[in-house]
């Protein structure tokens, strides 16, 4: 069987092209910040103690450590990371707002003890998200801008 060179090139090209594509090494730790720190799906506002102790989200450079806001985003993470591209609209610097709301929990610190012992408080909502991106790829949430 003979390997055409053409056939040899095309392959090469596509390999280019998906290496082009993919994330950027020193983008990689801080995307999956965002998506530890963010992304929830499945989380409901009575999961904000379990969630944020579970994922380890803390505030660092604070008396307690307890992070006083943590916002997920009910979404998956091909949705929210289109807000860094063309479902989003530039906002300055490296932010972008969805242009289109998501469903949030937006959980609340209601004691200030120490870490790992915080407590929250959940809220649904919906929201247009203002990301902060990196080449494409969100790492880092800004804020939400209630829908109205």
């Amino acid at each position: 069987m003979e390997i055409h060179q053409s056939a040899v090139i095309l392959l090469l090209v596509l390999a280019a092209s998906f290496t082009a594509n993919g994330q950027p090494d020193d983008v990689k730790p801080r995307y999956q910040k965002f998506l530890n720190q963010h992304f929830g799906p499945h989380v409901s506002e009575h999961d904000c103690d379990k969630e944020i102790r579970r994922r380890d989200i803390t505030a660092a450079g604070t008396a307690n450590g307890c992070k006083e806001f943590n916002t997920f985003i009910k979404a998956n993470s091909n949705n929210i990371k289109v807000v860094c591209g063309n479902g989003g609209t530039p906002q300055g610097g490296n932010l972008f707002k969805s242009n289109q709301p998501f469903p949030v929990v937006t959980c609340k610190l209601q004691s200030g003890q120490r870490h790992p012992n915080c407590q929250y408080r959940g809220k649904k909502s919906t929201r247009y998200i203002v990301l902060g991106c990196d080449r494409g790829w969100p790492v880092h949430y800004e804020e939400g801008i209630i829908n109205v």
